[in-house]
């Protein structure tokens, strides 16, 4: 019996993930292939002449238990960009409060002059609840943010992957995760920079606009629809290198615990241990972006609040030290926590729906030869 064209297909498995089902090898009889349709798992088969299958066929299982969502399918990167919009849409929009002192002492260090009075400051102004102004925009803006960044970093770690190659996906893997993660944040920023705007206008200047929904149509009819997108290229500043950061250490670190801190291998962990090891390696990868980003950070919040103000105007009333280094003690607790959270709260969703957690896996060296025939 010849096989449909679809089950001649073959496809190259990512050798990002791995679990115990993707380290088996099944050898497909022929009067199995006769009696039976072929699995849904990618497979590398060769074809005599004739039309038959030969012997020499392979099956590689999607790394993924039965009736748990297939590896690289569509649903799951639909499961990673709901894991990305409850990642970053809840954490950003939980530290609302230190963001807005963080900003606000960029923008008027004589007044905000520490955390600690910064927040006496907004208590003693605004109340209560000022800490949480602007947290409309954050939370839509981060949620669509988070969607773009994890969907597209898991959709282009598979492609640059599959491009590269087996055995060069394995040795440049780092490259993989920088390149990555750059292409799924420049889609990301996008989606975030009108949010983000409007955000920094409404917790930086008292009595501008009470949230999103007076704050978005003044910040329009002041500044243009066009006027949204003033930040882009400061953002694409901050925010690319931040998150080439936050992934790549993130991968590296994680693959480190797993390597030399924990002598049990991760897919023998139990799950809260490996959910613990994603908030570790999250945290610390957390604070590398924070030092990255800071600069950048300085000069999104220094455009968005001054009409009509340019990046040399933000380096004039910095200067090259405070560009670095204001508001950097507060930023590295803030995104050092984010980044953490982000994790946990990312990998927690995967593993609920039945996928693993991220990184701390090394590509299989049978597989890699496998893919080579």
């Amino acid at each position: 019996m010849a096989l449909s064209e679809n089950s001649r297909q073959s496809l190259i498995p990512s050798f990002l993930y791995s679990s115990s089902s993707s380290k088996k090898l099944l050898d497909l009889d022929s009067s199995m292939l006769r009696n039976s349709t072929l699995p849904s798992s990618p497979s590398i088969s060769s074809l005599s002449p004739n039309g038959g299958v030969s012997r020499r066929s392979f099956v590689i299982p999607a790394p993924s238990e039965p009736g748990k969502i297939a590896m690289y399918s569509p649903a799951f990167y639909a499961a990673c960009t709901a894991g990305g919009i409850l990642s970053c849409g809840l954490t950003h929009t939980s530290v609302t409060p230190l963001d807005l002192v963080k900003c606000n002492m960029q923008i008027d260090p004589a007044k905000y002059k520490s955390i600690s009075s910064g927040f006496g400051v907004l208590l003693k102004e605004q109340g209560v609840k000022g800490f949480f102004r602007g947290w409309v925009p954050t939370l839509l803006g981060y949620s669509a943010q988070g969607a773009c960044k994890f969907g597209f970093y898991e959709f282009f770690k598979k492609y640059y992957s599959d491009i590269a190659g087996p055995e060069y996906a394995a040795k440049y893997k780092t490259l993989i995760y920088l390149a990555g993660s750059a292409s799924a944040e420049f889609i990301a920023d996008v989606a975030l920079c009108p949010m983000e705007a409007v955000k920094v206008r409404v917790q930086t200047q008292p009595g501008f606009a009470r949230g999103l929904s007076d704050g978005l149509p003044k910040f329009i009819k002041s500044e243009g629809t066009l006027g949204l997108y003033k930040g882009i290229v400061p953002l694409w500043g901050r925010q690319i290198p931040y998150t080439m950061m936050k992934f790549a250490s993130f991968e590296t670190i994680v693959e480190l615990l797993y390597k030399y801190a924990i002598p049990t291998p991760k897919d023998q962990c139990s799950k809260s241990l490996q959910l613990g090891v994603s908030f570790a390696g999250g945290y610390v990868a957390g604070v590398f972006c924070a030092i990255v980003s800071h600069p950048a950070d300085n000069l999104v919040s220094f455009l968005n609040n001054a009409k009509g103000a340019t990046v040399g105007d933000a380096v004039k009333n910095f200067g090259l030290w405070g560009l670095f280094t204001r508001g950097l003690p507060l930023r590295i607790v803030m995104i050092g926590t984010l980044t953490g959270a982000q994790w946990g709260i990312y990998d927690a969703f995967k593993v609920f729906v039945g996928l693993p957690t991220t990184g701390g896996v090394t590509p299989a060296p049978a597989a890699t030869e496998l893919a080579k025939m």
